[in-house]
């Protein structure tokens, strides 16, 4: 599985750079609101576009959804595919900071 890291780790991270913020909802969710700058790749087409939009299998990639098992699901098939550093970010119900609307 991959590792679960709470807001204030991702934040402290995303705040250093050099990570990349996964949001794997729907295109509406995403539209109506999403953690800033994040990559947006829905759940149902990471199996086929995850390495044309994930291109570095070393990045630590945040991954997130609405409530956080779309995200835990997603970066088991990130894990799958190779890539090395996955964090389970949860949902974004639960994102205390910035969000973009």
């Amino acid at each position: 599985l991959p590792q679960k890291i709470s807001s204030e780790e991702a934040k402290a991270m995303m705040d250093q750079g050099g990570v990349i913020v996964l949001d794997v909802r729907t295109q509406q969710e995403f539209d109506e609101v999403h953690v800033q700058d994040a990559v947006q790749l829905p759940n149902d087409q990471i199996l086929e576009n995850a390495e044309s939009v994930l291109t570095d299998k070393e990045a630590t990639i945040l991954v997130y959804c609405r409530t956080g098992r779309r995200s835990e699901a997603a970066g088991l098939i990130l894990l799958g595919k190779g890539y090395r550093n996955v964090k389970n970010l949860g949902g974004i119900l639960s994102w205390p900071y910035e969000l973009e609307y």
